[in-house]
């Protein structure tokens, strides 16, 4: 695609508001404060109502690393630390782990694990494509797991 017409189609799918209000954007590039700048620059470009993609639900509250591994919205963390509580015995196919700040991931590959260790710090990490390893101190193999609760 040409690049003036890379422009004119970004230009003609910009916010309606924006388009209605030309001084808006003079406004908001007035503001010192960056939070109520970018507030006002969220404000023309949503309609009334909307929330941004991947934006939490004000209701579902909690730190962004308990919701980590959930799919019901993306989260800006990459990586989770715990234990596992207890004694860790190791895993097979579609075995649950439950962490000790009570979350609880399951196996999803075929791999085996026999290991005997009393709780040992879990990292969750992101994978490729969408997926989770589980890291597990004392234990040279990584597990593909997605979290359940």
């Amino acid at each position: 695609m040409h690049p003036i017409a890379a422009v004119a189609l970004v230009l003609a799918l910009a916010s309606q508001a924006a388009w209605a209000d030309p001084d808006a954007l003079r406004r908001c590039r007035a503001l010192a404060d960056d939070a109520a700048r970018l507030a006002r620059y969220d404000a023309i470009a949503k309609p009334a109502g909307a929330t941004a993609p991947g934006a939490a639900p004000a209701a579902a509250g909690g730190l962004p690393a308990a919701r980590f591994g959930l799919h019901e919205e993306p989260s800006p963390v990459d990586r989770m630390e715990s234990r596992i509580a207890g004694r860790f015995e190791g895993w097979g196919p579609r075995d649950r782990v439950r962490l000790a700040n009570g979350q609880v991931w399951q196996v999803v590959d075929d791999s085996r694990g026999a290991y005997w260790l009393d709780s040992p710090r879990a990292v969750v990490r992101r994978g490729a494509l969408g997926s989770y390893l589980l890291e597990v101190d004392g234990v040279r193999a990584l597990v593909r797991v997605r979290r359940v609760d």
